[in-house]
């Protein structure tokens, strides 16, 4: 999972023109966010590694998935007036997201943690 979010917040600076097309028009500073969420899936990807800040770090994930789901749904959005025949992959990621959330709670038990 760490280099799962690693990975991808490392492709916020290698693509950010992707993920400028789903930042919802309702909010500001698009590029700041991307480099801000980008940073933050880096770190908390490796606050996954140590057992000492694994909680923390899942906890975290848990919240920047949640904070980041209208992004998902404007990206489903935009292919819905395109009218993109992959609509239904974007229709499939927005449960993703919970599958995700429920994967992070994982790491968020002391079981995966401190020991």
């Amino acid at each position: 999972m760490s280099g799962f979010y690693v990975m991808a917040g490392i492709n916020h600076f290698l693509h950010p023109e992707i993920y400028e097309k789903i930042m919802p028009s309702w909010l500001s500073w698009h590029k700041a966010l991307i480099i801000f969420t980008g940073i933050l899936e880096i770190l908390f990807g490796l606050l996954l590694i140590p057992r000492l800040t694994r909680i923390i770090a899942a906890w975290c994930i848990i919240a920047l998935l949640i904070v980041v789901f209208p992004a998902n749904v404007q990206m489903m959005l935009n292919y819905l007036h395109q009218d993109d025949p992959l609509l239904w992959l974007t229709i499939a990621r927005l449960p993703i997201q919970l599958v995700l959330i429920w994967f992070a709670h994982f790491f968020t038990k002391t079981s995966y943690s401190i020991k």
